[in-house]
This record gives structure tokens, C-alpha cells and sequence, in this order.
């Protein structure tokens, strides 16, 4: 029974209801942005697989810019070979330190790098890199033999290859111009 002079006040229960949907829903959303923005980047990995100790497949074909390239003209030198797509993810957080490895690593003799397209169209791939500034020969691999020549599951995954042609190092995810200098001195002291 409500007391005389109290009147009933339609929609106050409603409106306060949706006040504290909207503040949980607030405090949710501000939670999730926070737990995404401090999540861990995705790292690299090593892995071990039979590859590693094997003579390099072969790489050869059209690139991006038009040209054709083929592994085995790079014999004598250490070659760096990234499988990588444009609408990946990792790809395009890896693709700025792969195009600051190959400025820093621009002089002759240096280590070679090269790109491998996976599972995307060459236009798109040809834009992506041209947009990240990248200057390396990328291969299109139309059926994806080469992938699977190499045993890639998905990018990005990189290669390093020594300069007699063997496969070192098999990196999964994303690298960064430090973690392949770091591969490839390890690779190099490895050998010496």
C-alpha cells in the first residue's frame, strides 16, 4: 500500500535499470579495450622441423615487380626467405622490420632477402608492399608449391638460408630486423 500524497512514478524503475545496464556495459568495454591494448605482441618462435639441415628448395618464378628471380643465383650468400600475405595480420607488423633489416642490410654481400607470396593476389600483395616501402624480390607462388615445398602452414613464416644453401633457422610469426640479425649471427658463428 502506498502511502496517501505518494504518487506512483511510472518508468523510474526502467530508467534506473537502463542506467546501470549502461554503466555495466561501459565498465565491460573499458575492461576489454584495456585487456587488448596490453596484451603481449606476437613473438617469434623457432621451429624445429626437417627442413633445418636440408639443401633449400627451390625458388623460382615471377616476382611482384615483373621480373623472375630463382634461389639458387643468391648461392654465396646468407638469403632470408619470408612467406607473407597482405591481409595477415602479423604480416603487416613484421613488414616495417623487414623493410628496416633490408636497409640496414643493403650493401653487397650483405644477406639477401626475399619474399614468398602466400595464398594472396599479386595485385594486393604488390600494393601492400609497394606502400610499406618494401624494395625486395617477392615470388608468386600461384599454386602454392613453394609453401608446401617449405612446409608452410601460414604467415608469416621466415627462412634463413646459409650460403651453401642450406635452411639454418625456420622462424614462425612475426620477425623484427633484431631477432634476424640475432638468427643469422648465431647462424654464422654456428658455421664458422
Amino acid at each position: 500500500m502506498q502511502p496517501q500524497g505518494a504518487a506512483s512514478r511510472p518508468g523510474l524503475h526502467s530508467r534506473h535499470t537502463a542506467k546501470w545496464v549502461g554503466g555495466v556495459v561501459l565498465v565491460v568495454g573499458a575492461a576489454l579495450v584495456a585487456l587488448l591494448a596490453t596484451r603481449p605482441q606476437q613473438t617469434v618462435t623457432e621451429v624445429d622441423t626437417p627442413l633445418v639441415g636440408q639443401t633449400a628448395p627451390g625458388i623460382n618464378g615471377s616476382t611482384l615487380g615483373g621480373g623472375s628471380f630463382d634461389l639458387a643465383s643468391l648461392r654465396g650468400r646468407w638469403v632470408v626467405v619470408n612467406f607473407f600475405a597482405s591481409w595477415c595480420p602479423p604480416c603487416q607488423q613484421e613488414e616495417p622490420e623487414l623493410v628496416a633489416f633490408a636497409y640496414a642490410h643493403r650493401s653487397p654481400g650483405d644477406p639477401a632477402l626475399v619474399g614468398v607470396v602466400f595464398d594472396d593476389a599479386a595485385s594486393t600483395a604488390h600494393n601492400f608492399m609497394r606502400s610499406t616501402g618494401a624494395t625486395w624480390p617477392a615470388v608468386i607462388d600461384p599454386n602454392g608449391q613453394t609453401a608446401l615445398n617449405y612446409g608452410v602452414r601460414g604467415p608469416p613464416e621466415t627462412f634463413i638460408v646459409s650460403p651453401d644453401g642450406t635452411v639454418v633457422v625456420h622462424l614462425d610469426g612475426p620477425v623484427t630486423a633484431a631477432s634476424l640479425d640475432h638468427w643469422l649471427a648465431l647462424a654464422t658463428r654456428g658455421r664458422s
